[in-house]
């Protein structure tokens, strides 16, 4: 199941809100004659929901779920409670953490290694859970918080496993770390601002996942995938801006859609990304897209590491090798990773300290927009062999410079694409200084434009992500693969 979905959207949502309020009566009346206020029925709700969301895709892998929640559970426990064996209950829990994914996601890539290298061994061919990568890297957060003495250990499972299986960013993040939630498992309000910046950030996030990442995902796959032995020089760059678009309002549309259905339920997850495409920098570019997973790689792996005051180039290149590897088992993303990691350990020592001082920040800005954009040509394609192809049409290397087709793609979708550039950058900033100037410094004329403005563009983004879904095939978010 997914978010842009008219069942997800007109039978899901609306059956879970139904059952949820009512639990939230329930609770009401549980919490009459109590000091401590509890989420007990809330709470049940919401993980019976979770796992009929999980299970409509993939019903097995939810015991595999199952079981890893219960394994870190009774981990937590042991390390919250037992000084003796914290730590080898930790790396127990980490070693089992890394398993699962190991197996599930990289057994089948270290088997074709070995192939490679003239070991016959079998590969085997096992399915990728939905997900995967997202909740086991909750699961490490947890414990390690739990180990840090963040946060204390969950002493019900219910209530970890509602941290861990939580729907809204279960398949796709953003990474959600356990010290941000824990308070709110049990001690969360819902008020009427809440609720309404939550449902308004996520017709936002829907919006840029229907109008604008699968409108441009016809164009990336029309000349990435479907026309690549035919490619222009011309139609690889506008596939290749495709996709850099789409891959952003794809993903990042997701996380508005997580992080507005978790306000609505109480739950205040942390931003995951900040207008990266506006970052005159890599460096910046990185503090500003998959916020989540960047701050989960620094503070439980490059930190330990040494972080900053020893050998940084090494702990910058190991973080980046496994944030390739993270997005998956191909030599494309291991690739991808050491490619970032190159330029970030140049722009340390070279580019920022000399560079940019000196350099405008428009010209910094073109800099940094034509690595990212490089670096997703590198991301989109496993086959090796139609990466090289693909960057040698993209540089020139080809008989066909421009086509008739690459032109219309332009003009075809010429209201997309001003679309995804505007939608690119801070336009909410903007809006709120011109209502700020409009009204005058006065408090009720700018909360009344404030108002207005946001029903007509939740009814607009309502309307047209209905009327382009009605029909429609399935378009699954990019990152649910990773």
């Amino acid at each position: 199941m997914v978010f842009a979905d008219l069942f997800f959207l007109f039978v899901f949502i609306p059956a879970f809100a139904i059952c949820y309020l009512l639990a939230s009566i329930f609770d009401k009346k549980l919490n009459s004659n109590r000091i401590a206020q509890v989420n007990t029925c809330k709470n049940w709700t919401l993980v019976a929901f979770s796992l009929i969301f999980y299970a409509w895709g993939e019903p097995v892998y939810v015991f595999l779920m199952l079981l890893s929640v219960l394994v870190n559970f009774i981990l937590g426990r042991i390390i919250d409670n037992q000084e003796r064996h914290r730590k080898a209950a930790l790396v127990i829990g980490l070693v089992c953490n890394i398993g699962i994914i190991a197996t599930f996601k990289y057994l089948g890539f270290l088997a074709q290694l070995l192939i490679d290298v003239g070991i016959p061994v079998a590969k085997p061919n096992i399915a990728l859970p939905i997900g995967i990568s997202f909740y086991t890297f909750q699961s490490m957060s947890y414990l390690i918080d739990v180990y840090r003495r963040v946060s204390p250990a969950q002493r019900r499972y219910r209530d970890l496993l509602l941290y861990i299986s939580m729907f809204p960013q279960l398949i796709a993040g953003p990474i959600v770390r356990y010290e941000t939630i824990a308070s709110e498992i049990n001690n969360r309000h819902v008020t009427a601002q809440d609720f309404a910046d939550g449902v308004f950030r996520f017709l936002l996030g829907l919006g840029k996942k229907v109008i604008i990442a699968n409108q441009l995902s016809l164009v990336s796959t029309q000349f990435l995938k479907d026309g690549l032995g035919s490619l222009s020089t011309t139609g690889a760059w506008v596939g290749l801006l495709a996709f850099t678009f789409q891959i952003y309002f794809d993903f990042s549309g997701y996380s508005d859609m997580a992080i507005g259905m978790g306000r609505c339920m109480g739950f205040h997850f942390k931003e995951n990304f900040d207008h990266p495409y506006c970052s005159s920098t890599i460096t910046e570019f990185w503090r500003r897209w998959h916020i989540s997973l960047g701050s989960f790689f620094r503070d439980y792996v490059y930190i330990p590491m040494g972080g900053n005051r020893k050998h940084q180039t090494f702990n910058i290149a190991v973080v980046w090798a496994l944030t390739g590897l993270w997005h998956g088992a191909s030599w494309n993303f291991v690739l991808w990773g050491v490619y970032f990691g190159f330029i970030l350990i140049f722009e340390k020592y070279v580019i920022l300290p000399y560079v940019k001082p000196r350099c405008p920040r428009f010209l910094m800005h073109i800099y940094s927009i034509l690595l990212f954009v490089l670096g997703w040509g590198i991301f989109y394609y496993v086959d090796f062999n139609q990466l090289i192809r693909f960057f040698a049409v993209l540089f020139g290397i080809s008989a066909i410079k421009t086509d008739f087709i690459s032109q219309a793609a332009l003009l075809d979708h010429f209201w997309i694409w001003v679309a995804a550039i505007l939608f690119s950058m801070p336009l909410r900033n903007y809006a709120a200084k011109l209502t700020t100037r409009l009204s005058r410094g006065n408090t009720a004329i700018e909360q009344n434009i404030f108002l207005i403005a946001r029903i007509a563009t939740s009814i607009v983004i309502l309307v047209l992500s209905v009327a382009l879904l009605v029909g429609a095939t399935n378009n699954p978010f990019l990152y649910t693969r990773f």
